[in-house]
């Protein structure tokens, strides 16, 4: 059964009168009693109307659906074996879990080489992503992994320089790009820039390619928070009106003398900068390709969200035909930024039963001798045990898994943590390991001695954080696969997982669990 939460959530920070005695249908409280000050969504919505579709508080928090979807990565168990080994010699001292390679290598000429299989896909122009951009691009470049430089940064940089409707300079995107590039490490990992209606228009991936040496650019149909263009706040007023300027959509109108008034006056505090929708056609996205590889994109990537299956047929299909180097298909559920809190929880296919769509529509592609690009699949991974779920759901197509949540998480306790030791006030609960960085975080020992004392200083705890946080999952990721004897990522199947219901199996094609290995079975037992 599919549950959400109704008219109470702490992503609206709303809750109802009476917490046990809801009506399930509604959310409502059973008895709504008139002279109820309006703690509900309802009751806020009484007051603060459309604000209180997006989650709050706007800017210091990540945001994910409550929705309860019938199936999930949980209903999926990974399946170890006793015997052999993939990828190593079946040797009891050879085939250990630190000897997993963990690498992949993708793109048409196998030229992008990451450290780990998964990268962030487009974290962009909201506050989150801009107040921990440091620990995020400097803590991928040094674990060799890829970071998307999301939607909508070029617009919301008041000091970019745009003339004639495109742009010649900018601040934060050079910003951006140069923090992950200063601290790549071997050519490991991309920095990519992804474009929407509003970046198009700008022409951002030909500056970011000209002028910043970007080689990995990516188109961008969507993501699995929501069906609408990004947005964001924006609580100053000289800001929304040059965002308005710049042809960006602004709730209320900021050049309007009587929203400028009430603005002034304390009726409200925020605008809205929406963006807009894009309208994908086949002959459109021929053509941007074409432009793009013109323009010198040694790479180019397309994102997708979580749109009805044929958008998805034509996702694959075009990334197919014009031969995109990464297809990334972002299922429900998500959210970094400040998605509508009920489009984020009611909105789209699941992760699931959309990964399972793509696995379908790349082999029927590749039956035909198609080409089929590298896939990433993103939805609400944090975890080495859903990133094995996902690798083998998807092989062998999937090479990647994308996740923006848990870094962000990772890299802001970090902050959080660095900030706190600079005031001496670390919590009981942290300062047991230890009151200084080499103490506290465990990579920071290797981190000094591979990049000498002098760089190590310099790190924000934000990238050591992040930095430390896939150093986890690395070998997490490790042992679940040793386990499964497959020591390197192409050996991954889909039979090194099961299901453990008949749903889930019909979903999948993931065989249930008490299914696996029945003609081996039969043959082992004829004793």
């Amino acid at each position: 059964m599919s549950l959400t939460r109704l008219n109470s959530s702490a992503a609206t920070l709303t809750k109802n009168r009476t917490e046990g005695s809801v009506s399930p249908i509604s959310g409502m409280c059973v008895t709504c009693v008139d002279g109820c000050i309006g703690m509900c969504e309802i009751g806020k919505s009484a007051y603060r109307g459309h604000e209180v579709i997006y989650p709050q508080p706007f800017g210091v928090i990540t945001t994910a659906s409550e929705k309860n979807y019938p199936v999930d990565y949980s209903d999926f168990n990974i399946m170890g074996t006793a015997v052999g080994a993939h990828g190593i010699e079946a040797d009891s001292d050879k085939a250990i879990f630190p000897n997993v390679n963990l690498e992949v290598c993708f793109g048409q000429d196998k030229g992008l080489r990451f450290r780990y299989p998964w990268l962030i896909p487009g974290i962009g122009s909201t506050n989150i992503a801009k107040n921990n951009w440091e620990g995020l691009a400097i803590g991928s470049a040094l674990a060799g992994t890829g970071l998307t430089i999301g939607e909508n940064v070029v617009g919301m940089d008041q000091e970019s320089i745009i003339k004639n409707g495109h742009v010649v300079d900018t601040v934060d995107l050079k910003r951006r790009v140069k923090l992950y590039k200063d601290n790549q490490q071997d050519g490991y990992g991309a920095i990519i820039v992804q474009s929407n209606v509003e970046d198009t228009r700008l022409g951002v991936q030909e500056y970011a390619i000209e002028k910043l040496g970007v080689e990995v650019v990516e188109l961008k149909w969507g993501q699995g928070a929501k069906d609408i263009g990004g947005e964001v706040k924006i609580k100053d007023l000289k800001k929304a009106q040059l965002l308005y300027k710049r042809g960006y959509v602004v709730l209320p109108n900021p050049t309007d003398p009587d929203v400028i008034k009430a603005f002034e006056r304390g009726a409200f505090k925020e605008f809205e900068r929406h963006s807009r929708v894009g309208m994908v056609t086949e002959e459109s996205f021929a053509k941007r390709v074409e432009e793009l590889r013109k323009a010198g994109a040694k790479y180019i990537f397309l994102k997708t969200g979580a749109y009805r299956p044929a958008d998805l047929a034509r996702a694959i299909a075009y990334a197919s035909k014009y031969k995109i180097d990464l297809l990334t298909v972002d299922a429900a559920g998500g959210g970094t930024g400040m998605s509508p809190w009920r489009m984020m929880n009611e909105w789209g296919i699941p992760p699931v039963e959309l990964h399972s769509l793509l696995y379908k529509y790349a082999k029927h592609l590749a039956d035909k001798g198609k080409y089929v690009p590298a896939l990433a699949l993103a939805g609400g991974f944090t975890f080495e045990d859903q990133i094995m779920k996902g690798l083998a759901l998807g092989a062998p197509f999937v090479k990647l898994i994308g996740m923006a949540r848990g870094p962000i998480a990772a890299a802001m306790v970090g902050k959080t943590i660095g900030r706190a030791i600079n005031e001496n006030q670390l919590p009981v609960y942290v300062e047991r390991f230890g009151n200084k960085i080499d103490e506290i975080f465990v990579t920071a020992s290797t981190l000094r001695k591979e990049l000498g004392n002098e760089a190590f200083e310099k790190l924000p705890t934000g990238a050591i954080g992040l930095y430390t946080y896939y150093e986890r999952l690395g070998q997490g990721l490790r042992q679940l696969m040793s386990g499964c004897r497959k020591f390197s990522l192409e050996y991954i199947t889909r039979d090194d997982i099961g299901t453990l219901n008949h749903q889930t199996a019909e979903i999948s094609g993931i065989q249930y669990v008490m299914d696996l290995d029945k003609d081996e079975v039969e043959e082992i037992l004829k004793i």
